[in-house]
């Protein structure tokens, strides 16, 4: 079974998809981009899971995610993102030190790209990775959300 549910958070609206057993991808979307209504009666044991999680994030009584995830990326990518998720609350890393954790020091552009590329925001915290001279970098959902989450963690990072 999969499952997509949606779920209101302060950096906006987060679409969860959700198979049987793992959150698979986590989107943010549009109001006007909203493609069905939820029912959070028909979600999946994963999809609540996931939803309590990601609501004890913003309501700051969690601090680490245990719900199941899966990754289809190429194995570098993959690498990449699973030493971001080891990446502490309240915590930030450079793409460098993740290039250098990921086996390969010269990496930094290609960490950037798995970045990019992640598939589960908030829950592999790809907005913990900041640029070498301390600025924020980049974010796929937008440095507004990238700044938001850090300051929710209490990182103050200048833009």
């Amino acid at each position: 079974m999969n499952d997509i549910s949606l779920i209101n958070t302060p950096i906006g609206i987060l679409e969860i998809h959700t198979n049987n057993d793992f959150v698979c991808k986590i989107q943010f979307i549009s109001e006007s981009s909203q493609k069905r209504k939820n029912n959070p009666k028909n979600s999946s044991r994963i999809s609540k899971q996931a939803s309590k999680e990601i609501i004890e994030y913003f309501d700051g009584t969690r601090k680490s995610f245990m719900v199941p995830i899966q990754l289809d990326l190429p194995p570098f990518y993959k690498t990449v993102l699973l030493q971001v998720k080891k990446i502490g609350y309240g915590k930030t890393a450079s793409y460098k030190e993740i290039a250098r954790m990921s086996g390969n020091d010269k990496a930094t552009r290609a960490v950037g790209t798995a970045n990019s590329k992640n598939p589960i925001p908030i829950i592999i915290p790809c907005h913990r990775i900041i640029s070498s001279n301390g600025s924020l970098g980049g974010y796929t959902g937008g440095l507004e959300k990238k700044s938001y989450l850090l300051r929710h963690e209490g990182r103050h990072i200048a833009q």
